[in-house]
C-alpha cells in the first residue's frame, strides 16, 4: 500500500512492504458495501499475484485477475 505522500514512477505492488513493479491487476470489489459497477483495483508484481487473489477469494468477493496494470476506470 502506498503512504501518503509518496510518489512512484512506476506501478508498485499493492502487497504491505513490497516495492516491487507491478505487472498484474486484481480487480474486486466487496459486494456487502460496494455496487455490481464498483471496482477497486489492487496492483500485483508476479511474486505476489497469487497471495493477494487468494486473500481476496478467501473472502468471497468477486475478483477478476487482469495481466498487465490499468486503471479502475479501465475495467468498471
Amino acid at each position: 500500500m502506498i503512504g501518503f505522500g509518496q510518489q512512484f514512477d512506476e506501478p508498485v505492488c499493492s502487497r504491505a512492504a513490497c516495492r516491487e513493479r507491478a505487472t498484474w491487476s486484481i480487480v474486486w470489489r466487496n459486494p456487502r458495501i460496494h455496487t455490481a459497477d464498483r471496482r477497486k483495483v489492487w496492483l500485483a508484481c508476479d511474486e505476489h499475484v497469487a497471495y493477494l487473489r487468494d486473500f481476496l477469494a478467501s473472502r468471497d468477493f468477486p475478483l477478476e485477475v487482469v495481466e498487465g496494470v490499468g486503471t479502475a476506470g479501465d475495467r468498471a
